[in-house]
């Protein structure tokens, strides 16, 4: 008997203790303390998606930043609003321009005595600011998201009035220099907020020293379990990938291999620059939810279609055009999130992005191919890509090579229109005269300009 009695109490301390652990509320931590980008975007959505697998109570958003891409603060901004665990923030230091609009988004704002929030004018990336199109959507975006948080009802005595909790002219103040609120902004001036401001006007609803203090003091957890969301390195590398700036690399990169392909056809360095920068570019966007199956396709017939115009039609027409056309479509329409054929939902910034990160790939892979073309030399791993004058075995320069013109010789490789030729077993560099000329014709060289053959077929 008093063994059953003490494997009765045994268990009923032990359930009161599981019980007592189950009870505290659970708080999970994302910190971001760096500048707004598709990296700081992937922290927010995975610890978010974490929190919800723990079954958190609150999520306590620890943010310090200067601001960063509108394109990746909308998204966060988004996943915040539509959140189903509460969300707070504490703002370490500052909050502004993308942080202002994040911060905005949580149901609290807490700040530590001396931080900001405001600034939210939408600026380049040398801090001029940007045309009214994008601060017009970025005023509609934050006072949007002022809004959602809706009014509170005051009732005093028989008169009840409802005020907006967080005032979404104040918040468009953050962006518009040009709004006027008496006592608050004088027109001319980006509004931004101090913590002590920030309150007084209920853009902020404590101040605390620290997220202890935010959790006991405003959360009123006097105990509590704290979680924080740890980044892996696959996170980070990751959000480089989808950098724009790395992202318009990378084109640069595709753009550049296809060219040299298509001046010194056959599966070789500049293929597989291409073909490896193209994975680099799509998987991330493909595990990120934003590549269409079709986006990819395309971007793979683009490719077929400029190697049905290497290898087998001559020249470069219509069906080089079409692939270069359909290789610019698939990467540009890759970076937008659509729903299949569908692009109601895609907003400004992100087409913006989209188009500005494009033509700035294919841009820097012309000035590539310029460059590449003119340095690279037959000393180096890439000496087939390149059209350049060959100093050592292939040619020697002086008066001997305009003894060459009239002469005859065979191409060596497909001259669209320049190539390779070769005459007495010596290579030359060399431009057809006539258009395309196939590899293994016969040629007559008609005129030579420093190293320059110009030649035309027998």
């Amino acid at each position: 008997m008093k063994t059953h009695l003490s494997i009765f109490f045994a268990l009923f301390f032990l359930s009161g203790y599981v019980f007592a652990e189950n009870s505290v509320p659970l708080v999970y931590q994302i910190t971001i303390d760096k500048e707004i980008n598709p990296t700081s975007r992937i922290y927010l959505l995975n610890g978010l998606k974490e929190a919800k697998e723990l079954n958190a109570d609150q999520v306590l958003l620890r943010l310090n930043t200067y601001g960063g891409s509108v394109v990746d603060a909308d998204s966060m901004r988004s996943a915040i609003l539509y959140n189903p665990i509460p969300i707070s923030v504490f703002i370490d230091n500052n909050a502004a321009s993308a942080g202002a609009l994040i911060s905005i988004a949580c149901e609290n704002i807490y700040m530590r005595r001396g931080a900001n929030i405001g600034a939210a004018t939408v600026v380049n990336t040398t801090g001029e600011q940007m045309p009214d199109k994008y601060q017009s959507y970025m005023r509609s975006t934050i006072r949007a998201t002022a809004e959602a948080h809706g009014k509170d009802t005051i009732i005093s005595g028989k008169d009840t009035t409802f005020v907006w909790k967080r005032d979404p002219r104040i918040a468009e103040a953050m962006v518009d220099g040009s709004i006027y609120i008496p006592n608050v902004i004088d027109s001319g001036k980006v509004l931004t907020l101090t913590a002590q401001e920030a309150l007084k006007l209920g853009f902020c609803d404590g101040i605390a020293e620290s997220v202890h203090e935010v959790i006991t003091k405003f959360m009123g957890y006097p105990e509590y379990k704290l979680v924080e969301y740890k980044p892996s390195g696959y996170d980070n590398l990751k959000g480089f990938l989808m950098n724009p700036a790395f992202q318009a690399i990378l084109i640069m990169l595709i753009i550049a291999g296809i060219y040299f392909e298509l001046q010194s056809p056959g599966v070789g360095i500049p293929s597989i620059v291409a073909v490896t920068a193209a994975i680099l570019y799509f998987a991330p966007l493909y595990m990120d939810g934003l590549v269409q199956y079709w986006e990819i396709i395309i971007f793979i017939i683009g490719i077929i279609l400029i190697g049905v115009e290497i290898f087998i039609i001559p020249g470069f027409g219509v069906t080089g055009i079409a692939g270069v056309v359909l290789i610019v479509t698939g990467l540009g329409f890759a970076m937008l999130d659509n729903d299949g054929f569908s692009f109601k939902e895609i907003q400004a910034p992100d087409l913006s992005r989209s188009v500005l990160t494009v033509l700035s790939g294919i841009i820097l892979g012309f000035f590539l191919m310029i460059y590449l073309s003119s340095k690279i030399g037959s000393k180096g791993i890439f000496r087939k890509i390149a059209l350049t004058a060959d100093l050592g075995n292939s040619i020697s320069i002086n008066t001997e090579v305009k003894t060459l013109v009239g002469a005859e010789g065979e191409t060596v490789t497909v001259l669209r229109p320049s190539g390779k030729i070769m005459i007495n077993n010596e290579i030359y560099d060399a431009v057809s005269e006539t258009g395309f000329i196939e590899k293994g014709t016969k040629i007559k060289v008609n005129k030579v300009e420093s190293t320059q053959f110009y030649v035309e077929p027998v």
